[in-house]
């Protein structure tokens, strides 16, 4: 069943988002060559804290950090460690915040130092493809609207979406209805409505489009060892358009 938010609950949502990108964008000051994963997810627990909020994935499911921290062909909820990162690396952070009962959730990949132009290009195209899927969230479009456009932007450049992790719906829960593919048709699935709120989050790989998860149980690879990037945004679809919450 598809949540619709009131403006009461999307001005609370609104909050959590802002702490969400204010505390990315302090995690993408601090990756350097030489940093840890582990060292990124305490900052994000402490700043967490300090705003009164709680790590929204820690925890949940069992996840035992406050970030999923994905270097290089990780694809999602890797775990942060001890190991420093390395100059061309590039790492993608998902994180969210609980806050007074509402989730933010929000994603990014950050090259560590300089980076090959192929491992930017793979940055700037799935950067891209997300802005495309937030211009289809508007009233009357459609799901798979959203979907399309992530996919057209990225398969006509030799890079592949990920099948097995998809976004989601998201407010008082971290995960609603809808899931929200970044493949599909356009002009299929349910109308989006005002008051929905959605996790957008292409997951892009350089190879093929399939991942393997590790024994740890929660990290997903790809499975030809090619490089993946993650973008993700919380955004309220509202009368005058898509209205990003994770934004600063």
């Amino acid at each position: 069943m598809i949540v619709l938010k009131s403006r009461q609950e999307i001005d609370r949502m609104r909050v959590a988002g802002q702490m969400v990108g204010e505390i990315l964008a302090l995690l993408k000051e601090r990756i350097q060559p030489g940093v840890t994963t582990g060292e990124l997810d305490c900052l994000a627990e402490k700043e967490c804290r300090k705003r009164k909020a709680l790590p929204a994935f820690k925890g949940y499911g069992g996840f035992p950090f406050s970030i999923c921290a994905s270097p290089n062909n990780k694809v999602v909820h890797g775990f942060p460690d001890d190991v420093p990162l390395q100059e061309g690396d590039i790492l993608s952070i998902d994180f969210g915040v609980l806050y007074k009962g509402y989730y933010g959730d929000s994603a990014m990949t950050v090259p560590v130092g300089k980076v090959s132009p192929h491992r930017r290009q793979l940055l700037e195209v799935t950067a891209r493809s997300l802005d495309a899927g937030i211009s289809q969230a508007l009233v009357e479009q459609r799901l798979g609207d959203i979907s399309h456009a992530v996919q057209a932007t990225v398969e006509p450049l030799g890079f592949s979406v990920v099948r097995e992790f998809v976004g989601h719906g998201i407010g008082q829960k971290l995960h609603e209805s809808p899931q929200v593919p970044n493949f599909g048709r356009p002009h299929q699935g349910p109308k989006l409505k005002e008051g929905m709120v959605l996790a957008i989050e292409p997951m892009i790989n350089a190879g093929k489009p399939g991942v393997s998860v590790l024994e740890d149980g929660w990290t997903a690879v790809t499975i030809d060892g090619a490089d993946s990037a993650h973008f993700e945004h919380t955004v309220a679809i509202t009368a005058n358009g898509p209205e990003i919450l994770t934004r600063v």
